[in-house]
């Protein structure tokens, strides 16, 4: 058995210091990124690869980043994970020490509230067949109850990840690599996109319903894998088609071969990718983000048309949607509130005084262009509304004379068990208060959501998509698998 072996020495961000096991505050209550994966399979410094691939997918996670690779020649597999973002996890000599053409890599935010490095993916277990690395992005809703069953059968859980899960129920398996990890599949429910590596295959899954998103290309001879295109587009790798629903690709020294674990189910890919955590640049199933977002504020601004002076978007990901609704009504578009890139990813100060003073570090409104002005301000979502009430005062303290709130997503008023970390209902505005009541909240002249129906049609217009195509749980809280009480709606990933 190769000995699989950690490069460098992991540190954890704390958002002022390294440290274990300290978690992160945000002034925003907006949704949580999920987590992002890519996997690199016969292309020579897969490592550097997987440095620039993850770095595209930053977005989907901003608190810990790994990479797992494996020597063609030797077999051994070598890995490095530390908590911060990639540029700071990863350096040139880390990168080289990181020899080989496979790699897996992971950019992860913990939805439930273990930040320390344990969790950092990939995960590295060993077992009676050789090295086993993990990665993946959603979350497992069973997870609770098989780990429960695991650990009375002897089982010895290292981590509080729901990925752990998976490598405990293939290594306790009788049968070949490949048929343990189908039947580890099966077992799972939930949404997930899994790149599992050994010491001489790399397997790639898609959960039935295809909640989270996960694509393959080609680069040279080899293969790549990563959560959305615009990873493809960074390293110059030329997309081939997405990881099917129920699919199990295996790739080793014999090349690529498809096979299935499970029957495709209900289609069911997260709107909300769509809507809010995707890259503009990316295109998922075969639907290009930055378009789709535009159709959204057109179809917002057909359902929902106020007289008003400007629209602006908030940054980054309603700006193409306020696009959108500027074009449909020709009311101009307007750069109204500006985002700083440059304040860190937490901002933790011990009085409200200061965290409202981060707000404005954070964001900031445009007094020359908003000043006297009736200001359309569109965003992606209203979570408990606190968000929303400080970017509406921040616009009138600018000098607006009206704001009216257009968002581009339904009501969010149930809780996501997919991988995206929600409150609990209790916590969402929309499940305990009208659309006049949260419009009050957030002290707006006037509020309006995008109908279900203007959703699906701007995410699938000519693209084939329909309401079974998406999942809508969230806004209509229509699950596409079993939830029940003791579900883990938070991902671990």
């Amino acid at each position: 058995m190769s000995d699989a072996i950690s490069v460098g020495r992991p540190r954890l961000w704390t958002g002022n210091h390294y440290n274990e096991g300290i978690g992160r505050d945000d002034i925003f209550d907006k949704l949580r990124e999920e987590c992002g994966v890519f996997g690199v399979f016969g292309i020579p410094n897969a490592a550097s690869l997987s440095y620039y691939g993850l770095h595209a997918l930053q977005h989907r996670g901003e608190e810990s980043a790994g990479i797992s690779t494996v020597d063609s020649g030797s077999g051994r597999l070598v890995y490095h994970r530390g908590m911060g973002l990639v540029k700071e996890v990863f350096d040139q000599n880390t990168l080289e020490s990181l020899v080989g053409d496979r790699a897996i890599g992971h950019v992860r935010y913990s939805t439930s509230g273990e930040s320390r490095l344990a969790n950092a993916q990939p995960l590295i277990f060993k077992y009676r067949d050789g090295d086993l690395a993990v990665a993946t992005n959603g979350n497992i809703v069973n997870a609770p109850s098989i780990r429960r069953e695991l650990e009375r059968q002897g089982s010895i859980f290292q981590t509080t990840s729901d990925t752990e899960v998976i490598a405990h129920l293939i290594a306790r398996s009788d049968k070949d690599f490949v048929e343990a990890t189908k039947d580890a599949l099966q077992r799972l429910i939930g949404g997930f996109a899994f790149l599992i590596m050994t010491n001489d295959k790399l397997l790639v899954a898609s959960d039935p319903n295809g909640l989270r998103p996960l694509v393959m290309g080609r680069l040279g001879g080899g293969f790549i894998f990563a959560s959305e295109t615009c990873a493809l587009e960074t390293i110059g790798a030329e997309y081939e088609r997405d990881v099917q629903p129920g699919e199990l690709l295996v790739l080793d020294g014999d090349g690529l071969r498809t096979e299935r674990f499970e029957p495709a189910g209900r289609r069911a890919a997260c709107a909300m990718e769509y809507i809010y955590f995707a890259r503009p640049d990316s295109d998922i199933n075969g639907v290009n983000i930055h378009s789709a977002r535009k159709r959204m504020g057109r179809r917002l601004a057909i359902e929902s048309f106020v007289d008003a002076d400007v629209v602006t978007g908030v940054p980054d990901s309603s700006i193409s949607a306020a696009i959108g609704y500027a074009e449909q009504t020709g009311i101009p578009y307007e750069l109204g509130l500006i985002k700083n890139k440059y304040t860190g990813r937490t901002f933790i100060q011990p009085s409200q005084e200061l965290r409202e003073k981060g707000v404005k570090m954070k964001l900031s409104a445009v007094r020359k262009v908003v000043e006297g002005k009736r200001v359309v301000m569109i965003d992606d979502s209203i979570v408990r509304g606190t968000t929303s009430l400080r970017i509406v005062n921040m616009l009138r303290e600018a000098g607006a004379s009206e704001v009216h709130v257009r968002i581009t997503s339904p009501p969010f008023a149930n809780p996501c068990y997919y991988g995206i970390d929600t409150p609990d209902r209790r916590e969402l505005i929309a499940s305990s208060k009208t659309v006049e009541e949260i419009r009050k909240a957030i002290n707006a002249d006037s509020l309006y959501f995008l109908s279900e129906e203007g959703l699906i049609e701007a995410v699938g217009a000519g693209q084939g998509l329909y309401s079974g195509g998406m999942c809508l749980a969230c806004f209509n809280n229509d699950y596409p698998t079993p939830v029940n009480a003791e579900s883990d709606k938070s991902c671990s990933c």
